[in-house]
C-alpha cells in the first residue's frame, strides 16, 4: 500500500495530502488534455491516442478520489485548481516545444530590400506581393518557418523595418520551400545580418 491505514485516515492526509494529491493529479490530467489537443491540430496521429489514454487513466484515478470524498470541499478546492494548473503547464509547454509551422505575412510601405537581403542571408524564403494600403502601395512579404524560429524572424523584421505590420498564423501543413538550417544564437545570426547588410 502507498499509504498505511493510519496515515490514510488521518486529519492530515483528509485535509492536506489528498487535496494535493486529486490537484497534481488534475494538473497531470489538463496538462495532457491540452497537449492532446495541440497535437490534434499539428496533425501528430500516432502521438494523440497515447496521449489520451494517459490523460483518461489519470482522470479516472483523480475523480475517483474526489466520488469517495464528497464530504470534503477541500477536495473540489484541489480538483479545480488543478484544472488551471494544468492548462497553464499544458500552455508552457505547448510553447517551449514549438511544433509545426507558421506563416508570417508583413506589409510595407517603405523600400523592402534591405529586409529581403537580410532573409536571403539568413536563408528564409520569401513571397512578395505587390498591394494596395489605406495610405498607398505597398509590399506584402510571406514566408512559413518553423514556429521556433518565429521570433529570430520577428527580430530580422524589428532590425530593419521597425514599424512594419506583420502577422503570424499556424498552418497545418507545408511541402518544399526554403528554411533555415543554422542553428547559431540569435543574437549572433541578427548581428551578422546588420554588419553584412550592405
Amino acid at each position: 500500500m502507498l499509504f498505511s491505514n493510519e496515515f490514510a485516515s488521518s486529519e492530515f492526509f483528509k485535509w492536506v495530502v489528498l487535496p494535493l494529491l486529486i490537484c497534481v493529479a488534475r494538473t497531470c490530467d489538463v496538462t495532457l488534455a491540452t497537449l492532446r489537443n495541440v497535437f490534434i491540430a499539428k496533425g501528430l496521429r500516432n502521438v494523440v491516442p497515447i496521449v489520451a489514454i494517459m490523460e483518461a487513466a489519470i482522470w479516472l484515478l483523480s475523480i475517483r478520489q474526489i466520488m469517495q470524498h464528497l464530504d470534503n470541499p477541500v477536495c473540489y478546492v484541489g480538483f479545480a485548481v488543478g484544472f488551471g494548473l494544468g492548462t497553464y503547464v499544458g500552455m508552457f509547454i505547448d510553447r517551449k516545444l514549438a511544433i509545426g509551422t507558421q506563416v508570417i505575412r508583413i506589409i510595407l510601405a517603405e523600400d523592402p530590400n534591405q529586409l529581403l537581403k537580410a532573409f536571403a542571408k539568413a536563408n528564409i524564403g520569401v513571397t512578395v506581393l505587390e498591394g494596395e494600403g489605406a495610405k498607398g502601395p505597398v509590399k506584402m512579404i510571406f514566408t512559413i518557418v518553423q514556429r521556433k524560429d518565429v521570433p529570430f524572424v520577428a527580430e530580422i523584421i524589428h532590425a530593419f523595418n521597425p514599424h512594419a505590420f506583420y502577422s503570424v498564423e499556424d498552418v497545418r501543413s507545408s511541402s518544399q520551400g526554403i528554411f533555415r538550417k543554422k542553428r547559431d544564437s540569435r543574437l549572433d545570426q541578427i548581428r551578422s545580418l546588420l554588419t553584412n547588410s550592405d
